[in-house]
C-alpha cells in the first residue's frame, strides 16, 4: 500500500524520493513552471517509467524528452520503477519548461529517485510454501477457493524442562518449536544501503499483540539464536536492511486461539519510513501488510479412528480395567493408565478433559482441552498430556458457578452432516443446557463462547439438565458403519425398553429376573413384571421419553437426520429427590466406540434362556451394521456412580482430512 505522495518540482533544490516497486509517484509539473512557460517536456533514465495525464487523457513519456506538453493545472506526471536500483539516486527524471518562441528550455527541475522492492510474504495459498507478493495476501477468505495464511496456537511444550506452554514464553529452545510456527518472509530488492532518513519497521497493532509472537533469526552463521521481536509488549521492530536481492525469514506463533473476543486474525504489517527534516518524526510512504487466521480447535467425532484410549485406575475398577484393556487389544489401538496417584480416586476421565486438533498447511497436531469441573484430574492433562507435539488449551471460569454441565461428557460432536442445505464437512458440536423456557444448569459462557468461536463445528445445544448429572452423553451417541461413508445416532429410549419387555411378558418370561449376577446389596429381585406394574416408575418413564424426543426432533433437524438413521437403545431411568433422572439399569448408549469395536455397559436386563434379552436386542440392531459388541461390565465401579463406559473413558482419534479452511461457515 502506497501513502498518496505528490512531490512538487523546485528548482535550485536537489529532490530526492523512494519508490517502491509496484506503486507510483504523482509529479507536480504546473506548480513549480516559471511564469513564462507554456510547455514542457520530461525525460528520464531507462528504471524509470513515466506517464502524462492532461485532461484524462494518459501517454507514455518517451526516455529521450523529445515531446512537449502544454501547461495545465490538471497535468501530472505518473512514475514508477521498472527495477529496483543499485544505487541510490542511480534514476532520475527531468522536467524542461519551454517558452513561446520555442528554443532551449527556459528552466529544468528533476527528481532523484531510488527503486526499492519491499514484499512481506506468507502463505497465502495455503500449499505449505511461501509464495512472492500473493495479491491476496492482506486478506482472508473462507473455501476451497479462498486465500489467507494460517497460523498455529503454539499450544504444546518442546522443552521438558519448562512447566507451561511453548506460547506462554517468548523463547525458542529448538528448531522443533519453530517447526510449529508459520514462515514469514520479508523480501527486499535495492542499493547496498537505503538513502539517508529511510528505514523499514515490522509491526503488529495492540489489539493484536496478545494474539501473535513473531521470531527471528539472529547471526545465522555464528550459533544461531531466534530473537522474539513482536508480540506481547513488542509493537514494533525495526528491520536492518541488508542490501541486494534479500530474504529476511520470520517465525509467527499464534497465542490465543479464537474467542469471544477475538476473530481468529492477525494482521503483520511493514513499513518504509521516511523523515522528511530533521527533527520532523519520520511517516510511512509504504506498508504492506499480511493477514492470518488463527487455526480452530477441532474435535474428534467417533467415525474416526481411535488411537489412543484412557482411562484412570482407581481401587474398586481393576476388572474393568481388564475389559477395558481387552477391547482395546481387539481394537487394534493403544491404551494408557492414569495412576492413582494422579487422579486423587477421580474416575471420570471423559469429564475432565476433550481431545481435539489444530491444523496448518505446514503442521498439526493434537490439542487436549480441558474441562473447568477441576476434579482430582485437575493436573492430568498438563503433567502427563502436554508435550511435542501434543497441545493444551483450557477455559477457566473466573467469575461463574461450574456445575456439572461444565464437564465434558456434556461435550460432544457428531460426524459430518448436511443440514437444511448446509454442509458440516466437520460435524456439529453438541452441548447440553437447560430447557428454554427455565431456569436451570448451563454449560458456563466461557466454554460455550470457546466452542462457538471455532466457528468450523457450528454448537447445537440440546436440553440435558433435567438428568441427575445432565450430560448429552447420557441419551446420544454416534456409531460408524464400517466401510462406508454413514453413520447412525444411538438414543436412550424409555419407550424401546418397555416395548421390548412388553413382548417378552406376551412370550411368557414376564418372571425373568434382571441384576442376575449382580451382587450388590440394594438391588432386589426385578423381575419383567415388577418393572412393568411399577406405575411409578412407568410415569417417570414417560417423562423422560418426552425430554428424549425433544432432543431427539432437535437433533434430526440441526443434523439432518432422517428417523431411519436413528436407533433407539432400551433404558430405563428413576426421578430422584431433586426431580432429576438418573439410569435405572447401566445405559447402554454411553458406550465407548473403537470403530467397529464397541465397548457397551452390561445392562443386566432380564435372563432369557440363558441371554440378557437387552443384550441380544442391542446385539440385533448393531451387528447388522458389521459393529462388534462387547458389554463391560462396570455397575459397581462406574454405574453406581452415577457413570458409564463413556464417562471413565477418553479416546484420542486421528484427526479428519478434510482440510477446515475449505469449510464455509
Amino acid at each position: 500500500m502506497l501513502r498518496d505522495r505528490t512531490l512538487r518540482l523546485q528548482f535550485g533544490n536537489r529532490i530526492e524520493a523512494v519508490c517502491v516497486l509496484g506503486t507510483q509517484l504523482s509529479i507536480d509539473v504546473y506548480g513549480a513552471a516559471p511564469a513564462e512557460a507554456l510547455t514542457f517536456s520530461v525525460k528520464h533514465t531507462d528504471g524509470v517509467e513515466v506517464e502524462v495525464i492532461t485532461q484524462d487523457q494518459l501517454e507514455p513519456a518517451p526516455t529521450n524528452g523529445g515531446k512537449q506538453w502544454p501547461l495545465d493545472p490538471r497535468t501530472i506526471l505518473k512514475v514508477w520503477m521498472s527495477r529496483p536500483s543499485t544505487e541510490a539516486h542511480d534514476n532520475k527524471v527531468t522536467v524542461g519548461y519551454y517558452g513561446e518562441n520555442g528554443g532551449p528550455p527556459i528552466d529544468q527541475a528533476g527528481v532523484f529517485l531510488t527503486g526499492i522492492g519491499i514484499s512481506l510474504d506468507v502463505d497465502a495459498d495455503r500449499d505449505g510454501a511461501v509464495e512472492k507478493n500473493n495479491p491476496k495476501k492482506a486478506s482472508w477468505t473462507w473455501g476451497p477457493d479462498g486465500q489467507g495464511a494460517i497460523l498455529l496456537v503454539n499450544c504444546d511444550k518442546e522443552n521438558p524442562f519448562i512447566a507451561v506452554e511453548d506460547c506462554q514464553d517468548d523463547k525458542v529452545y529448538c528448531k522443533e518449536d519453530l517447526e510449529d510456527m508459520s514462515r514469514m518472509i520479508l523480501r527486499t530488492q535495492g542499493p547496498e544501503r537505503l538513502p539517508p532518513g529511510y528505514e523499514m519497521v515490522l509491526y503488529i497493532p495492540m489489539s493484536d499483540s496478545d494474539k501473535a509472537g513473531v521470531f527471528y533469526l539472529q547471526n545465522p552463521f555464528f550459533g544461531q539464536r531466534y530473537i522474539h521481536v513482536l508480540g506481547r509488549r513488542k509493537l514494533f521492530h525495526v528491520v536492518k536492511y541488508t542490501g541486494g536481492s534479500a530474504e529476511m525469514e520470520f517465525f509467527v506463533e499464534g497465542l490465543r486461539f479464537p474467542d469471544d473476543s477475538f476473530n481468529g486474525l492477525v494482521t503483520i504489517s511493514v513499513s518504509l519510513l521516511e523523515k522528511l527534516a530533521e527533527g520532523i518524526p519520520q511517516t510511512p510512504i509504504f506498508t504492506d501488510s499480511v493477514v492470518f487466521r488463527v487455526a480452530p480447535w477441532i474435535m474428534t467425532p467417533n467415525t474416526l479412528a481411535p488411537i489412543t484410549v484412557f482411562v484412570c485406575s482407581v481401587k474398586d475398577n481393576y476388572l474393568f480395567l481388564k475389559e477395558i484393556k481387552n477391547l482395546v487389544s481387539k481394537a487394534n489401538c493403544q491404551m494408557k493408565v492414569c495412576s492413582r496417584y494422579m487422579n486423587r480416586s477421580d474416575r471420570w476421565m471423559q469429564d475432565e478433559i476433550e481431545f481435539g486438533y489444530i491444523h496448518a498447511p505446514h503442521k498439526g497436531f493434537p490439542v487436549v482441552l480441558d474441562s473447568p469441573r477441576n476434579g482430582g484430574l485437575q493436573d492430568f492433562a498438563i503433567r502427563e498430556i502436554l508435550g511435542p507435539d501434543f497441545g493444551y488449551v483450557t477455559r477457566e471460569a473466573l467469575f461463574e458457578l461450574v456445575t456439572s454441565l461444565d464437564s465434558f461428557g456434556n461435550l460432544e460432536v457428531s460426524p459430518p452432516v448436511t443440514a437444511n442445505g448446509k454442509e458440516y464437512p466437520l460435524g456439529r458440536i453438541l452441548i447440553g443446557s437447560s430447557f428454554p423456557t427455565c431456569a436451570g444448569r448451563r454449560m458456563t459462557k466461557v466454554v460455550r463462547d470457546f466452542l462457538y468461536a471455532q466457528r468450523v463445528q457450528l454448537p447445537v445445544e440440546l436440553y440435558s439438565d433435567w438428568l441427575t448429572v445432565g450430560h448429552v452423553d447420557e441419551f446420544v451417541t454416534f456409531v460408524p458403519i464400517p466401510g462406508k461413508k454413514q453413520f447412525r445416532m444411538l438414543m436412550a429410549s424409555p419407550s424401546a425398553c418397555y416395548k421390548l419387555f412388553r413382548e417378552k411378558q406376551k412370550e411368557g418370561h414376564g418372571e425373568a429376573v434382571m441384576f442376575k449376577g449382580y451382587t450388590g446389596t440394594d438391588t432386589k429381585r426385578v423381575t419383567i413384571n415388577k418393572v412393568l406394574s411399577n406405575e411409578i416408575m412407568v410415569q417417570e418413564n414417560q417423562y423422560v421419553q418426552r425430554c428424549i424426543d425433544w432432543n431427539r426432533d432437535i437433533l434430526k433437524q440441526e443434523l439432518g437426520l432422517t428417523e431411519g438413521e436413528v436407533l433407539d437403545l432400551p433404558a430405563l431411568f428413576k426421578i430422584d429427590k431433586q426431580g432429576k433422572a438418573m439410569a435405572y439399569f447401566p445405559n447402554m448408549v454411553n458406550m465407548i466406540v473403537l470403530y467397529r469395536d464397541l465397548g457397551i455397559p452390561k445392562p443386566f436386563g432380564p435372563i432369557i434362556e440363558g441371554e440378557c434379552c437387552l443384550e441380544q436386542y442391542v446385539c440385533s440392531l448393531l451387528d447388522p451394521l458389521g459393529l462388534a459388541c462387547t458389554f463391560i461390565d462396570d455397575i459397581s465401579s462406574y454405574h453406581k456412580h452415577l457413570g458409564e463406559v463413556h464417562c471413565g473413558t477418553n479416546v484420542q482419534r486421528k484427526p479428519f482430512s478434510f482440510k477446515w479452511w475449505n469449510v464455509v461457515p
